[in-house]
């Protein structure tokens, strides 16, 4: 009996052990991360700082996927005052991106005219959460938690710090998300 006391003590604490290495794994800040853009280049995204970001998680077969003429509204209006959009094409609900790099970069071109940074399609959900997303989805100065559905929108300050997130259907032209991308720009 004394024996499996231990060894069940020992279990525990290795458990708790593996928990907080799986948490120490989770970036500081997002210019900690680096990530694939939609042609396969590592992009370390310190390369965006002092500027403020718009990070969207996208689909081509979604019923949010319209949304990308407000993104490319948005971006066209505020690229030159330093704002940038990086979109993430995610499989994770319901098989709404199920195309390659290479299809999902001509359809966001010929469809919608996107200009925008484009990156490798990602996981936003379960164990395989890209390290981005394990960040956007813990930052403890916003709403946490995993991302619900495609074109959830996390707005980045000029410092790299996640500041706001909208859900899918706040539109990327709408007053609430126009008015916080303005305020950052400003500051």
């Amino acid at each position: 009996m004394f024996n499996k006391f231990f060894i069940a003590l020992f279990l525990i604490v290795g458990v708790l052990n593996a928990q907080g290495n799986i948490e120490s794994k989770i970036a500081d800040n997002i210019y900690d991360i680096t990530v694939k853009d939609i042609s396969g280049k590592q992009i370390k995204l310190s390369e965006y700082k002092g500027k403020v970001l718009l990070i969207v998680n996208v689909a081509s077969q979604c019923g949010y996927t319209p949304q990308y003429t407000g993104l490319q509204k948005i971006y066209k209006t505020y690229t030159d005052k330093g704002f940038e959009i990086l979109a993430f094409p995610c499989n994770d609900f319901k098989n709404q991106e199920p195309g390659t790099n290479k299809e999902i970069k001509e359809f966001c071109s010929s469809n919608f005219g996107v200009t925008f940074s484009l990156f490798d399609k990602i996981k936003v959900l379960g164990e395989d959460k890209s390290p981005l997303y394990q960040l956007l989805t813990t930052d403890p100065n916003i709403e946490t938690g995993d991302v619900k559905w495609n074109f959830e929108k996390f707005l980045i300050s000029k410092e790299g710090n996640v500041v706001n997130r909208f859900r899918s259907g706040v539109k990327p032209e709408s007053e609430e998300l126009v008015s916080a991308l303005e305020y950052q720009l400003k500051k």
